[in-house]
Order: C-alpha cells, then sequence, then structure tokens
C-alpha cells in the first residue's frame, strides 16, 4: 500500500480511528501520501497512537451534525467506520440517523467521495429475514449510495487478522475447547477476507473515477464453513484435529452465552455475529479489482491471512483490538476533581507505602499490570468479580491487553480501559464493568520527603442512586484484602525487579509476572 495513488494528495477524513479498522487505516492512507483528520468523541484517546503527531484531530460525533460539518471543512473523501451496534434496541435508528446527518453535511461541504465498510449480505434472502446487524449495515449503505456524493461501499463477512473480533472469536473457541459443541451456523458457508486486503481496498477507494457510485463485496480466495474455518486454524496454530459435535437447538441467544463464556467477546457483541452466521456470506462478484488492481498473490489466502496474524499475537505486535473502541453505554463522565467537586458522594479507598525499589522500575510493575501478568492481589476475588460482570452482560476479566508491556490512552484492559498515563508517574483506568455508579483506579509513583520511592493507590468509585451507595458498603470489607493486598505485592515485585537487574529496572520484558512471585496471577 505504498505510494500515492494518482499522484494527488487528498485530505481523508476518518471516523472510528479509535477502533480495529480506523486506527489501521490511518497509517496506511498517510503512507499513501494524502493527509488525515480524525473525527472522535474523546480526541485524547488518540494521542498515544504512533501517527497522532501526523493527523489532525477533532472533537465531534456522528449524531451531531455541527460537529460533522465542522470535521468535513476542506475534505476531499470521508471514511465512515462507525456503528451502533450494542447500544440498545434503538441502534439501528441510530444508525441510520447518524448515516443521514454524514451524507447531507458531506454534500454541503463539497466532499467528493464517501468510503463505507459494511457487512456482505447473503443473496437470496430478504432484508427483513437478516440478522438486525446486518440488516442495519445494508440499509447504511443504501443511505450513502443514495445521497448525492458519490459512494464506495466495501462489503466483507468475516475479517481476519490480530486482534479482530473475528479472529478473536476464532482463535478462542479453537484453542481452549479440542471437543466442541456447536450450534448448525458452523456449516454454514463463509468467504473470509485479511485484514491487510481490507485496507488495502479501503485505500485505493479514495481515489476512484468520479461516475463510481456502487457497492463491491470483498473477500478473500477461500470459500469456508465455520467448522472448516476452525479446522484450518487449528492445523495452522499446530493443534490436534478438533472434534465438533454440532447441536441444531442452539438459538443465537444461547450460541451468544456459548461464545461469551469460552472467548473474550462479550455476548452482548458476540450475539449479533452469531446471528449473522445464519445465512450464507459469499462474494458475488470481485469488480473491485478494476479500481484497485490486485498485487500477486492477493488476495491472501485464509491460512496465510491466519499465520500472519498468529504472528502479530506471539510477537506482540497487535497494533489495534476489537476492544479499542469504547464498549457501548460505557461511561465517560469526567473524574470528579479535588477538592472542588460538588457532584455529590465520592468514596474514595486510598493506600501508600514505601517502595524499596527506583521509580523506573515501580512504574514498569504498574504499566504491565492486568492480561496475564495479573492485578497482583487476590486472584479468587477478581475472578469473581470478572465472573459476575459476563454473567449480566458486561466485558469481564478476559479482554487482556493489547500489548503486554506498553499502554496507551484508549487502551482496554480486562474491565478497564486507560483513562489517562502521564509516563514514570500516574496510570488511571475507569472501570467498564457493569456498576451503580462510576469508578475509577488510579497508581502514582511518587517521591517521598526523604528521597525514596514511594506507591500511591486511590481507587474512587461515584454511587448512582441508593444502589451505588448499598454496592460500595457490600464490597468496602474485602479492600483491605483486594486494594491492600494489591499495593503491597506490587512494591514487592517492583523490588523484586530491582533485585533481579542488580539495582536497575530492565528495559524490557513485562513487569513483574506476578505468577512467578507468590501467585498473584489471575
Amino acid at each position: 500500500m505504498d505510494g500515492q495513488q494518482n499522484g494527488e494528495r487528498l485530505r481523508c477524513l476518518v471516523t472510528g480511528a479509535s477502533g480495529y479498522v480506523g486506527g489501521r487505516l490511518v497509517p496506511e492512507l498517510l503512507r499513501a501520501g494524502h493527509r488525515v483528520r480524525c473525527l472522535a468523541r474523546s480526541p485524547g484517546k488518540l494521542r498515544d497512537h504512533p501517527w497522532a503527531q501526523d493527523t489532525e484531530t477533532v472533537r465531534g460525533d456522528v449524531t451531531d451534525a455541527a460537529s460533522v460539518a465542522e470535521a468535513m471543512r476542506g475534505v476531499d473523501v470521508a471514511y465512515y467506520l462507525v456503528h451502533a451496534l450494542g447500544t440498545g434496541p434503538g441502534f439501528e435508528d441510530t444508525d441510520r440517523r447518524a448515516a443521514r446527518i454524514f451524507a447531507e453535511q458531506a454534500h454541503a461541504a463539497g466532499v467528493r467521495r464517501i468510503v463505507y465498510l459494511g457487512g456482505l449480505t447473503p443473496a437470496g434472502v430478504p432484508e427483513r429475514s437478516l440478522s438486525p446487524h446486518l440488516r442495519s449495515r445494508a440499509e447504511v449503505g443504501r443511505v450513502f449510495l443514495d445521497a448525492p456524493v458519490p459512494a464506495t461501499v466495501l462489503r466483507a463477512a468475516v475479517v481476519i487478522g490480530s486482534g479482530s473480533v473475528s479472529f478473536e472469536m476464532l482463535r478462542y473457541l479453537t484453542e481452549r475447547l479440542p471437543v466442541m459443541v456447536t450450534p448448525s451456523w458452523v456449516h454454514t458457508r463463509i468467504q473470509p477476507i485479511g485484514i491487510r486486503d481490507v485496507l488495502r481496498y479501503l485505500v485505493g477507494s479514495a481515489t476512484m473515477p468520479p461516475d463510481v457510485n456502487r457497492a463491491f463485496d470483498i473477500g478473500g480466495p477461500d470459500v469456508l464453513t465455520y467448522l472448516e474455518m476452525m479446522r484450518r486454524y487449528a492445523a495452522v496454530a499446530g493443534l490436534r484435529r478438533r472434534i465438533v459435535v454440532p447441536v441444531p437447538v442452539l438459538t443465537p441467544g444461547l450460541s451468544s452465552h456459548w461464545v461469551g463464556l469460552v472467548t473474550p467477546v462479550p455476548a452482548a457483541i458476540a450475539r449479533p455475529l452469531t446471528e449473522s452466521l445464519r445465512h450464507e456470506v459469499v462474494c458475488r462478484e470481485h469488480d473491485i479489482a478494476r479500481y484497485v488492481p490486485d498485487p500477486p498473490g492477493r488476495p491472501l489466502p485464509f491460512d496465510e491471512a491466519l499465520a500472519l496474524a498468529l504472528r502479530k499475537v506471539r510477537d506482540a505486535q497487535v497494533a489495534t483490538r476489537w476492544s479499542s473502541a469504547a464498549v457501548p453505554g460505557a461511561p465517560s463522565d469526567p473524574l470528579p476533581t479535588d477538592p472542588d467537586w460538588a457532584g455529590g458522594s465520592l468514596y474514595q479507598d486510598e493506600r501508600q507505602l514505601p517502595v524499596d525499589a527506583s521509580r523506573a522500575s515501580l512504574w514498569k510493575v504498574i504499566e504491565g499490570i492486568g492480561g496475564d501478568n495479573g492485578w497482583y492481589s487476590f486472584p479468587l476475588a477478581w475472578a469473581v468479580r470478572g465472573w459476575l460482570d459476563r454473567f449480566v452482560g458486561g466485558v469481564g476479566l478476559r479482554r487482556g491487553r493489547r500489548d503486554a508491556e506498553r499502554l496507551r490512552v484508549g487502551d482496554s484492559l480486562d474491565f478497564w480501559r486507560v483513562e489517562e498515563i502521564e509516563p514514570g508517574r500516574l496510570l488511571r483506568l475507569r472501570a467498564e464493568m457493569r456498576l451503580p455508579g462510576l469508578a475509577w483506579l488510579e497508581m502514582y509513583v511518587e517521591t517521598d520527603a526523604d528521597g525514596r520511592t514511594r506507591y500511591r493507590q486511590r481507587a474512587l468509585f461515584h454511587p448512582r442512586g441508593l444502589l451505588g451507595h448499598a454496592y460500595w458498603w457490600s464490597v468496602s470489607p474485602f479492600h483491605a484484602v483486594v486494594f491492600g493486598g494489591m499495593a503491597r505485592n506490587i512494591a514487592r515485585a517492583a523490588a523484586k525487579d530491582m533485585r533481579a537487574y542488580g539495582g536497575q529496572a530492565a528495559r524490557t520484558g513485562p513487569a513483574g509476572h506476578a505468577g512467578s512471585a507468590g501467585g498473584f496471577r489471575k
């Protein structure tokens, strides 16, 4: 995807830059020589991306016409990579309204082209019979094609790439279940596509001729059932052949809970995905190649796309994950500030203690927290909280980390999201588990009056209603075990790291490896 097409440098607007596809599209557009502006509800979430300094970011939301109009100024090509999936029963109305606003403001601003990545729909199936997810994707595509601005609507089925929700679902189902009792949709034929080819088509769509206004099916060269995909994954990953027993009585709802139980993908996201697998999704044409020619060996075969994704996971080079985008309905209120906050009750659990280690060693442990490194506390307590969250439809504790060593603002971290990082000083996490209120966890590296390293930890909770107050007081008795133990074990891990490297913090490697020093692991 290197090189600038047609010698023209375009200004591109990207929505959804904090998400899986958008976060990967931005650097590809820059590499192609284009200028990029990102529209984001929370611009701060983009600041730590490696490409942030080379782009312009504006605050806004696709449902707010004024902010979209501002973002569209001077734009040549507008990419629409957002959807309201998982926001509740009214998500189709939200998607429809947002698409209309986007199309209207693009026309008003003189935008040359809209590019939209939607879903591949099955042939011969009435739209009313489609899953709400696919039906809404199809409707958004029609909104753009019926608008005055020429549109390119790319329709993909399953996207295979390190960190994609489809890849993660396939990966965990196959790796964790050598014998699987599965729904009947494992026999549905699907045409998957590698993320690299999706990005190539998205970038190439920017320079399509002005008379092109249509949808294109995009897919890889292989058409497989989901069962074949799982077996091919097992072969590529070096696993034993999986035994699969389909059970036709598993409804989409039950299937989503089954997927949610086995994989990190919560049921709220798994349900629309599994509903979409009821029908065959196979490309009916490959006309995109007229405008974005396929180089030799492309599109990538399924096995090669899998191998590439697995290599990225094993080398800890996952640029974005499905969980990069904020969880629908997750809180976004600002952190209550001290001492001038006057918004009601604010409960705190604060702990601090000296650390026999350098600031660098302590920070390495803090930045490496979560995921496989654990939470340096009573493992069962964290596990139970994660199970309870999954049970009520939350994200649970299994989203893990994008990178085992480094965090950036906006990263998901188990059932938290990174809200603020001041390298070497502060990590602030915002809770995304289901709670009757808002919660944060802060970890500080400080120096006391005697010049010694000090660790300070604050858990904050802003209750919502009587249930919120009751929740805080019901869990308060466990804070000494969970938060107290966490502070002590983080301090010990930092001291151990300091000793292990001769009095200097190691520069590489995940911090602490909590499981090796007293069973702090999850």
